[in-house]
């Protein structure tokens, strides 16, 4: 058997494209009236002018507010900032807009409806840490995101320089070393790092980077404050956070239905969930996250910390939703094979781990091939890679089998409860030849 080639070609489709559209729902904070409409000066009469903070009054917002990075690995922000503040050298700020994950649209929603509210974030924080520049980095595959974030910069006077970058259309584009090497004008993938951004980033300087929801909370502090928040959330997990909903079932435009809501942290998942969905299974958290049924979801809130306890974590903030009736296994076989395809392929439990792991999910899902070489091959990649694009795609595999033995366990004999479904896509999960 030959190992895919680490030549950059992609033969693997994303088992959730792009959205073309999204519906946005109003929210609690960032999406409060949306009707007033995107434009500077709705932001500013609605939010009012940036408050003069210096960094350790933005510490002390954001550390009151127990504000940590919304891209999916809940860092407290406010360790980030000081640590950009006390490392030496002049400081970078970064807007993260690049959402290589197919089933999230938060940034995208906030680039098209709440710009400025993002924007304000990352100038309270670039004015602070004394910064001259913020680079914007927006997703190629998405030009409304571009658009919108452009037009609202174009709006402003600020005393910081804009940078834009274009990031590739690739999953782990927006890995945080990803986008310092796509800045530093070299490819757009991840790259081993011995020290975190904050203290070594862009060229050796302490770099600040985020994605938009997590400069939007900024901007509401460095505008509003911590009153702003007040019954927002609960007492450990204060807040809001934005949610994408991705429905498997088609639209009658084969569409797949994609929203965008927003929650205070410990609202309760089946007032989340849409009525209809009782009942199916879902992938929690993006192509990086966890199964969980529908009894184990609605029973929940969300609240990354209760979620841990059950297994699952609210990740990217994404849920797609499974029809009922589908397969698991194929699900999973299709989605590892294309993160196996998305991976940088530059150490080896992503040159040869990934692509054997999704082929052993093509042999589990043909009938040839049984658990025990998963859970060989998910230990094998767990720890060991130069980003966490293994450990991402090794917890989705390991929530399946934690999920649905019984399914894996059918499969190993021939019997899949979806037979006959798996469509067009099923060649493309067999990544050796």
């Amino acid at each position: 058997m030959s190992l895919l080639s680490s030549a950059v070609t992609h033969t693997v489709s994303s088992p959730v494209p792009i959205p073309a559209e999204i519906a946005i729902s109003g929210g609690p904070l960032l999406l409060a009236s949306l009707s007033e409409g995107p434009s500077l000066a709705a932001h500013r009469a609605r939010w009012g002018a940036l408050l003069p903070l210096g960094v350790d009054q933005l510490i002390d917002e954001a550390s009151a507010l127990e504000l940590r990075g919304r891209g999916g690995a809940g860092f407290p922000f406010a360790i980030k900032l000081r640590t950009a503040a006390e490392s030496s050298g002049r400081a970078e700020v970064v807007i993260n807009l690049s959402e290589g994950e197919p089933v999230s649209a938060k940034d995208t929603a906030l680039a098209l409806t709440r710009p400025h509210l993002v924007l304000d974030g990352a100038v309270a924080a670039a004015t602070a840490l004394r910064a001259r520049t913020v680079h914007v980095v927006v997703p190629s595959e998405r030009s409304a995101t571009e658009q919108a974030i452009r037009a609202a910069v174009g709006e402003r006077a600020d005393p910081v320089a804009w940078r834009f970058h274009r990031a590739e259309p690739r999953f782990v584009a927006g890995q945080a070393r990803a986008v310092i090497e796509l800045i530093e004008g070299r490819t757009n993938l991840p790259v081993t790092a011995w020290q975190p951004e904050a203290v070594s980033g862009i060229r050796g300087r302490p770099t600040l980077l985020s994605n938009a929801e997590t400069w939007a909370h900024l901007g509401v502090l460095a505008t509003r404050g911590v009153a702003a928040y007040d019954g927002r959330g609960t007492a450990t997990e204060p807040g809001t956070v934005l949610l994408t909903l991705v429905d498997d079932r088609r639209s009658t435009t084969g569409e797949l239905l994609t929203q965008v809501i927003e929650v205070d942290y410990g609202t309760r998942w089946r007032d989340v969930l849409r009525p209809e969905w009782a009942g199916r299974p879902a992938i929690i958290g993006g192509f990086h996250g966890s199964w969980s049924t529908w009894d184990t979801l609605a029973s929940a809130r969300v609240s990354p910390a209760a979620m841990r306890s059950l297994g699952i974590g609210l990740g990217a903030g994404a849920v797609w939703m499974q029809p009922l009736g589908a397969c698991p296994v194929q699900v999973t076989a299709r989605t590892v094979a294309y993160l196996a395809d998305q991976s940088a392929r530059r150490c080896g439990p992503c040159f040869n781990g990934l692509p054997a792991l999704a082929d052993s999910l093509h042999r589990v899902l043909a009938g040839t091939g049984g658990r025990e070489e998963v859970d060989r091959l998910i230990a094998l990649v767990t720890g060991r890679g130069a980003c966490a694009h293994p450990d991402g795609t090794a917890r989705l595999v390991r929530s399946l089998l934690t999920t649905f033995p019984a399914e894996m366990r059918g499969h190993a004999h021939g019997d899949c409860p979806a037979r006959g479904q798996m469509g067009s896509w099923a060649n493309e999960t067999r990544v050796l030849s």
